[in-house]
């Protein structure tokens, strides 16, 4: 059993590595900007996402519980967002191994993202539905990103 969750976080990193098909010198899609409105404040604090973590996805809400279990495992190898060279946070965007500054942006409904500069919500942007200080759950809004990679869920790596 240990050897499929190794296998799948193999196949997330091996992803991550070949996803630059679609990048540009600019960022992915040159960093489009959606018809979604302004972006406000996020009510999530940049902090919260900074830090190590472990990382994994799943595509039906069953396999929640199993995702979050492999996202812990995957401290062995943790992903690392940092402190931008402003006010956002490093990270990859879909489709490209390169990390980039992102900003958290609040959006219509409440909702929070974290993406390029552009209005909440944005194509490349991805969806922040849940973040506490051990875990975060994120989706892309593109749908064939969000198809092809599904919902991640981070977990805190220990200090």
């Amino acid at each position: 059993m240990a050897g499929r969750g190794a296998a799948g976080a193999c196949l997330f990193g091996a992803a991550l590595l070949l996803a630059g098909c679609g990048s540009t010198s600019q960022g992915p899609a040159g960093g489009g900007v959606s018809a979604g409105g302004a972006s406000t404040a996020s009510s999530i604090p940049r902090e919260r996402l900074i830090g190590r973590w472990g990382i994994a996805s799943f595509h039906t809400e069953k396999d929640r519980k199993r995702t979050e279990a492999q996202a812990k495992a995957g401290c062995s190898q943790p992903y690392t967002i940092s402190k931008g060279p402003t006010d956002g946070v490093m990270m990859h965007v879909a489709d490209d191994p390169k990390p980039y500054e992102l900003r958290l942006k609040g959006g219509p409904g409440g909702k929070n993202y974290v993406g390029f500069e552009a209005p909440a919500g944005d194509p490349q942007d991805r969806e922040i539905l849940s973040a506490s200080d051990s875990m975060l759950t994120m989706r892309f809004v593109d749908p064939d990103a969000n198809r092809r990679y599904g919902t991640f869920i981070y977990a805190r790596c220990g200090t």
